[in-house]
């Protein structure tokens, strides 16, 4: 209970909140670009293009099955192709690229999910087909995407610890700056980082449920 005590002073928790504004900030910014992102390629890949949905589709598959260390090609690799990136932009830019694969996919799952009729009945009507599309297929698609996106954003907030390996300043780096100080304080760091996670986190799941039955 002593480490407990000593682990959490005004000190350590104020250096643990800046880590987690910075997870904050890396996770929103992701989340934001991801979602355009996802949302371009997922529809592209619903529209089936010819090539270009084809080409889009292999890109997904192959992001999709790659582990998110791909921050450390990122960081370390584009340099040598002369491009130069801070950690900041280095962590946002490995997050919006992987999850916008897993996005784009949500995104295309749900349009399919909504019944051809819809489209058929709005072209009947004498809407045009993207109009149909804005007005009667996305809408419905969007609320029954909500409970798959916000588990993947979920998923995001909690992948930034990954960014670690490349010195990202987050809540999991302070921590580990904290216990590497005094190794007593290892159990009371990951018992804040897991309080933090899930206030985070289970925050986002009730506003996602909230929003859910407004659109429903």
């Amino acid at each position: 209970m002593h480490a407990f005590m000593e682990a959490y002073s005004a000190v350590n928790l104020a250096f643990l909140l800046k880590g987690l504004w910075i997870t904050i900030e890396v996770s929103v910014i992701s989340i934001i670009f991801s979602y355009v992102l996802g949302g371009i390629l997922g529809l592209i890949r619903y529209l089936n293009v010819r090539y270009l949905s084809a080409l889009v589709g292999v890109v997904i598959d192959v992001i999709r099955n790659l582990p998110l260390l791909l921050m450390f090609f990122v960081y370390f690799g584009l340099p040598n192709l002369g491009i130069r990136l801070g950690i900041l932009p280095s962590s946002i830019l490995a997050l919006t690229v992987f999850e916008s694969a897993m996005i784009a996919e949500i995104i295309r799952g749900g349009i399919v999910s909504i019944d051809k009729g819809q489209m058929e009945g709005a072209r009947a009507n004498g809407l045009s087909y993207w109009q149909a599309m804005r007005y009667i297929i996305l809408p419905q698609a969007q609320v029954r995407m909500i409970p798959a996106l916000v588990s993947q954003f979920i998923s995001l907030i909690k992948d930034t610890s990954l960014a670690t390996i490349i010195m990202l300043p987050e809540m999991m780096y302070h921590a580990q700056i904290i216990y590497g100080q005094n190794t007593n304080y290892i159990i009371p760091m990951f018992v804040a980082l897991a309080g933090m996670y899930f206030v985070v986190c289970y925050t986002l799941s009730i506003i996602s449920r909230k929003l859910e039955k407004k659109l429903a």
